[in-house]
C-alpha cells in the first residue's frame, strides 16, 4: 500500500483540510490553521462502550467481552512498563487527555510548542500495551469508585433511565464505564484481545489541526506507525425494534428541582443518510422548541421549565434518540405541551419563518467552529468514524428546505416511541 494525500475543500467556506491515506493503513486528516498559535492531535478508534460483540477474518464466531472494557483499556494505556505517560508530557508542556464515549476512544493533546515531540509521545504510547494482572486488579478499584460517583450524579442518572425506558437490548442502555460486576471479569488478556481487535490502524484514525503541516505530520508517522493487515473486523448488536421499555421512569436524589429528559426513540441511519437526519432533527427540535419559539416561551412564562432547558440529537450505531431535557416543578406537563406540539406540527408543518432563523443561526455556528482547533480536530474525527467528511454538515444543512424537517417528523417521529426519565427531590 502506498501513500496517498487528497484535498478536501469546502464549497460554501473555502476551508480545507488534507486527507492522507497512509501506508500503514491509517488515515490520517491535517486541518492547517493559518495564524493559529496552537495545534491539537487526536488519535482515536471506532471502539466504544457499546462494542461488546466482534469477529474479525481470523475468528469462527463473535466473542462478547464484559461490558465497559473499553474505557477499562483507555485507562490502561496511560500506563507502560517504564513510566506513567503524563509524565512524558510534562516534559513537552502538552495537555494531554483522553476519553471513551459509546462508540469511539480518543487519545488527545493540545500544545502551543514542542508539537513534533508531544505528537511523537502520541503515536508511541498508543502503539504500546502493556497490562499485567497486577495492574488490572488495582484498576478495578479505581474503575469501580469511578462508577459509584456517576451511579451518584442526578445528571447521569436520569440520562441512562431514559436510555434504559428507551432500549431494550442495545448496548447503548449500559454505562459506559460498565458495572461493579462487569469490570470484575476483566482480564489482562482480554484486554489485549480487544486492543489486538480494535487499535488496529485500519479501524483507527489520526486528526490534527492548527499551528501545522500535513508533511510535518507525515514525516512523523512514516517514522512511527507500524504497518498491519486489515483483520475486516465486524460488530454486531441485538435486534432492537422501535417499542419502548416503559412510558416512564421516576427516582429521587438529592436535588433541588426535579430532573427530566424526555426521550424519542428514532430508526437508526447510518453515514450520510444518519448526517442528514440528524440536522433534520436538529433544526426541527430547534423550530418547535428552541427559545425563539412560542412553546419555549409559554413553557418559561407558565414555571414548566427554566433557562436550562435544551433540546439535542443523540445517535450513533444501531441508535438514534431526540431529547429534551432540563429541569421543572411539572415535568409530566412539558412532556404534555412536547407531544401537542409535535402532532400539531406533523399535521400543520412548522413554522416557515423559524425554520429560517434556525437553519441560519445553526449554519452560522457550524462555520465559527471551523475558526476553532479544538472543535475542528474533534469534527474531524467524529464526522470520519460517522462514515461522512467534516465539511458534509455544511452542505445539507445548505441544501435542507422545511418540507424536509416535515418530512422527518411525520415519516420517523411517533409520540408512542417517547419515555420520560425524572429525578425528584428527595
Amino acid at each position: 500500500m502506498e501513500t496517498t494525500k487528497t484535498i478536501i475543500r469546502s464549497p460554501q467556506t473555502g476551508d480545507q483540510y488534507t486527507h492522507i491515506h497512509h501506508k500503514s493503513g491509517l488515515e490520517i486528516l491535517v486541518c492547517e490553521m493559518d495564524g493559529f498559535s496552537t495545534t491539537e492531535a487526536m488519535f482515536g478508534t471506532k471502539y466504544g462502550s457499546i462494542n461488546t460483540q466482534f469477529k474479525t477474518a481470523a475468528d469462527s464466531d463473535y466473542c462478547t467481552v464484559p461490558e465497559g472494557i473499553a474505557h477499562f483499556l483507555e485507562h490502561k494505556l496511560f500506563e507502560n512498563e517504564d513510566c506513567d505517560v503524563f509524565d512524558l508530557y510534562a516534559k513537552t508542556g502538552a495537555n494531554a487527555n483522553a476519553f471513551t464515549s459509546f462508540d469511539k476512544t480518543c487519545y488527545f493533546f493540545s500544545c502551543s510548542d514542542h508539537f513534533p515531540e508531544s505528537l511523537k509521545i502520541l503515536l508511541s504510547f498508543v502503539q504500546s500495551p502493556y497490562f499485567t494482572p497486577e495492574s488490572v486488579a488495582k484498576e478495578q478499584g479505581i474503575i469501580g469508585q469511578e462508577i459509584r460517583m456517576c451511579n451518584d450524579d442526578p445528571g447521569w442518572r436520569v440520562f441512562f433511565n431514559m436510555l434504559s425506558g428507551l432500549y431494550q437490548k442495545h448496548p447503548v442502555r449500559i454505562d459506559i464505564a460498565g458495572t461493579i460486576e462487569s469490570i470484575a471479569q476483566i482480564t489482562d488478556d482480554l484486554l489485549y484481545r480487544c486492543y489486538r481487535t480494535f487499535y488496529n490502524l485500519h479501524n483507527m484514525v489520526l486528526a490534527v489541526a492548527g499551528n501545522c503541516t500535513a508533511d510535518q505530520v507525515l514525516e512523523i508517522a512514516d517514522e512511527l506507525l507500524k504497518p498491519c493487515e486489515d483483520q475486516k473486523l465486524e460488530t454486531v448488536f441485538p435486534e432492537e425494534s422501535l417499542d419502548i421499555v416503559r412510558p416512564e421512569t421516576v427516582e429521587s436524589a438529592a436535588v433541588g428541582q426535579t430532573l427530566f429528559n424526555l426521550g424519542i426513540k428514532i430508526a437508526p441511519k447510518t453515514g450520510y443518510a444518519n448526517l442528514k437526519a440528524e440536522m433534520e432533527a436538529t433544526i426541527a427540535m430547534q423550530i418547535l422548541a428552541g427559545t425563539s419559539s412560542p412553546l419555549y416561551q409559554k413553557m418559561l412564562q407558565e414555571g414548566y421549565i427554566n433557562s436550562v432547558f435544551s433540546t439535542e440529537v443523540f445517535n450513533g450505531d444501531g441508535f438514534f434518540t431526540m431529547i429534551f431535557g432540563g429541569e421543572s416543578r411539572e415535568p409530566r406537563m412539558v412532556r404534555k405541551e412536547i407531544t401537542e406540539a409535535l402532532l400539531n406540527a406533523q399535521k400543520n408543518g412548522l413554522d416557515e419563518a423559524l425554520f429560517a432563523e434556525c437553519k441560519k443561526s445553526t449554519y452560522g455556528a457550524l462555520v465559527r467552529e471551523l475558526n476553532n482547533v479544538s472543535a475542528v480536530t474533534n469534527a474531524l474525527v467524529s464526522a470520519h468514524m460517522a462514515g461522512c467528511g467534516i465539511f458534509d454538515t455544511l452542505h445539507v444543512l445548505s441544501d435542507m428546505t422545511l418540507e424536509d424537517c416535515n418530512r422527518f417528523l411525520r415519516e420517523e417521529v411517533d409520540v408512542q416511541h417517547m419515555t420520560l426519565s425524572m429525578i425528584e427531590p428527595a
